[in-house]
């Protein structure tokens, strides 16, 4: 179904890796969490399946792939398009935490004088 979306393979040099091998590398590395050098041996060289994820990206293949399996599950009515996102849960990064305060004034006003306003 999404193979017609990748680029085609060059006619001369190596022959080209299995791209459903490629797609379900990729999927594990994002999906574990893990660096391209620990894929398993299984899916081959991590270097060479890390080169046809990048070719990939920079060409805007992955970009298109989500769009197409997006709309395609949109019209097949199973995907829902709500969205929630807990406040609680979102935190400041460690780095982000002592940076300046801009609050696109001269002055900030400090709490007992918002009461008094």
């Amino acid at each position: 179904v999404i193979g017609p979306l990748f680029p085609a393979a060059k006619a001369t040099g190596r022959p080209p890796v299995d791209r459903r091998l490629v797609v379900e590398a990729t999927a594990w590395r994002f999906r574990t969490g893990a660096p391209w050098r620990d894929l398993p041996e299984r899916f081959g060289n991590w270097n060479t399946i890390y080169k046809n994820f990048h070719r990939w990206a920079t060409a805007g293949v992955w970009a298109e792939l989500l769009s197409y399996v997006q709309c395609a599950a949109h019209r097949a009515g199973e995907l829902d398009w709500v969205t929630s996102i807990d406040s609680t849960i979102v935190r400041v990064h460690q780095h982000g935490s002592t940076l300046p305060r801009i609050t696109g004034g001269t002055r900030e006003l400090q709490q007992s004088e918002l009461r008094a306003v």
